[in-house]
């Protein structure tokens, strides 16, 4: 075993043995002895429930210098703070296993669509990353940040992250390093190999951002330029990470008609690589493979059973959202995102364009002939602002008006905002959703960047899932349809992913931890967000305190930023 594995196995054991000997619940008195400070904050009387997948138990926690100092009866101790959660869940702040704010945070680093349903903490990066930005890279971010009215002042990952250190932020914030970002920087956006000296470097490029804090190396293998890589060249890649402790996180090849041959390149990198692989947004989609839910837990259970270290995430919507570039096949993508608007221009590469979308295929993820047709895609977000109108519209309805084939206004869109929009799109069953949410091994992404209602943030009409994810989970799956206990949710908020991440001193309500807490009503916990109106906060949520810090106090946005930069456990510099 590597030197530096050895080390990483050694420190992860010694946190989470200080973790959970610390935790050890104190439920008798235990006001501060002698001259001991007086705590920050005392949260009394709620309904304790730790994160571990225990009952809840009545007790008062005490936080004292951003970490849980004591949790127990702590009626005779005196704090700064003090508040009242009768009839209240106090809970471990929620950890969003998939965020996509990296650069959003940087326009509202608050992130009130996060911290209104609990999330205090978010991993983002996925395939690409907020660094390296350098080269083709910096140029295909460039689109994204000028929408965003941003400027890349950073090339490496360490220096975003003493970005966001600089400029503070509501909730922690921990990234992977992309693969398609290391591929954008060394090989610019051509469907080729790398050569020996090039996948070098990019190997090199993923060992630089392990040392800088990146959690591990990640894929989104559905969208250009990622699909252009090998299953060798990806195994190379997570290797490099493996002996930091990295995880290798995927969004699959296919999530539709290539869901077995998908599964199986995760699991042969897993294993060849030595690395666990967390599936991103599990999901089976497409019509004619909904009910396939069961097939695809049993093969993940089958990968296992057979030593290989596997769990998943989902968002629990029948609606996924990405850019809407994904319907073009990916040799239209060749080059990069110019390259794909101007073959959309050319008549003969859109005529070819057009025929393979028509044409249903197992050689790339043709997301067309996976849904029941274009009343099945809901337009999103858009760049030009001529286009805004068109936002929240479906794709049947525009069409319609526009008098033009579903598919040649699809692309007709994509030339007008020059690849930019996203959109929604309805390719779940509600069944095989369910099915994903209550496996013992699923914890929960919201997938979606933070944002808000004001501002330019709130310009935008992304899924109900940026502002809903957590509650309605809450809401539906636990409250209304018994799926799951509020006891297993929480667990899948907090517990679950931090083990994932190797967050030891998170996640759990135990006294000597990360003071990342939530208190609410579990009574009426909800999500507003719908496809119609998504901008609309959740309720329900009263108190979260970021690292002890309150973020939303007595049901109202604080402003303030005491979030951290979480580092992944191949950080060389100071401790996280």
């Amino acid at each position: 075993m590597p030197r530096i594995l050895l080390r990483v196995a050694a420190l992860t054991a010694c946190l989470l043995s200080a973790a959970f000997a610390a935790g050890v619940t104190q439920r008798a008195g235990t006001a501060p002895s002698g001259g001991e400070a007086p705590f920050d904050v005392i949260i009394a009387n709620g309904r304790v429930i730790d994160g571990t997948g225990s009952p809840w138990y009545s007790a008062d926690v005490g936080i004292r210098g951003g970490r849980i100092a004591a949790i127990g009866t702590l009626s005779n101790a005196t704090a700064k703070r003090r508040i009242d959660a009768a009839g209240k869940v106090v809970a471990p702040g929620f950890i969003d296993m998939l965020g996509q704010s990296e650069f959003t945070i940087l326009v509202d680093p608050r992130l009130p669509s996060k911290i209104y349903q609990g999330i205090t903490t978010e991993i983002t990066g996925e395939g690409t990353s907020a660094a390296p930005m350098m080269g083709f890279a910096r140029e295909e971010a460039a689109q994204a940040l000028e929408h965003y009215g941003l400027k890349a002042d950073w090339q490496s990952l360490g220096e975003y992250f003493a970005r966001l250190e600089r400029q503070g932020m509501g909730i922690n914030l921990a990234s992977y390093v992309g693969a398609t970002t290391i591929r954008e920087v060394v090989i610019g956006g051509a469907d080729r190999p790398p050569t020996a000296a090039e996948l070098e470097r990019m190997r090199a490029l993923v060992r630089e951002a392990m040392v800088q804090g990146a959690m591990g190396v990640s894929t989104s293998l559905e969208y250009a330029p990622a699909p252009y890589a090998s299953t060798e060249e990806l195994i190379a890649l997570a290797a490099e990470a493996a002996p930091y402790g990295g995880i290798y996180a995927t969004h699959m090849r296919s999530e539709g008609d290539g869901m077995v041959a998908a599964l199986d390149e995760t699991f042969r990198i897993a294993r060849e690589a030595h690395i666990p692989a967390e599936i991103w947004h599990l999901k089976v989609a497409g019509k004619k493979n909904w009910g396939h839910m069961p097939d695809v837990i049993k093969r993940i259970e089958a990968a296992r059973a057979s030593g290989l270290d596997i769990t998943a995430d989902t968002y629990a919507y029948t609606a996924w959202f990405n850019d809407m570039s994904a319907f073009v096949p990916p040799w239209a993508h060749d080059g990069g995102n110019d390259q794909m608007v101007a073959r959309l221009k050319d008549p003969t590469a859109r005529a070819r364009i057009v025929k393979d979308i028509n044409t249903p295929s197992d050689t790339w993820d043709n997301e067309w002939d996976e849904i029941p047709g274009p009343e099945s895609i809901l337009i999103g977000v858009v760049k030009n602002p001529a286009l805004r109108p068109l936002q929240g519209q479906t794709l049947a309805a525009i069409a319609k008006a526009r008098g033009k084939d579903p598919i040649e206004t699809l692309l007709d869109i994509l030339v007008e905002d020059n690849g930019f929009t996203g959109c929604a799109v309805f390719g779940m069953q509600e069944d095989d959703v369910a099915l994903a949410l209550v496996q013992p091994w699923v914890s929960v992404n919201n997938d979606s960047s933070g944002t808000s209602p004001e501002g330019k943030l709130g310009e935008e009409h992304p899924h109900p899932r940026a502002y809903g994810t957590f509650p309605r989970i809450l809401r539906k799956y636990v409250r209304e349809e018994h799926r799951l206990s509020l006891e297993e949710a929480i667990r899948k908020f907090s517990a679950l992913p931090a083990q994932r991440m190797r967050l030891a001193d998170r996640g759990v309500l135990k006294r000597g931890l990360w003071a990342d807490v939530v208190v609410f009503d579990p009574a009426t916990i909800a999500d507003r967000s719908t496809f119609n109106s998504p901008n609309e906060l959740a309720v329900g949520m009263r108190w979260v305190l970021v690292n002890g810090v309150p973020v939303i106090a007595d049901g109202q946005m604080t402003g303030a930023r005491p979030g951290r930069v979480l580092r992944g456990p191949g950080y060389t510099g100071k401790q996280r």
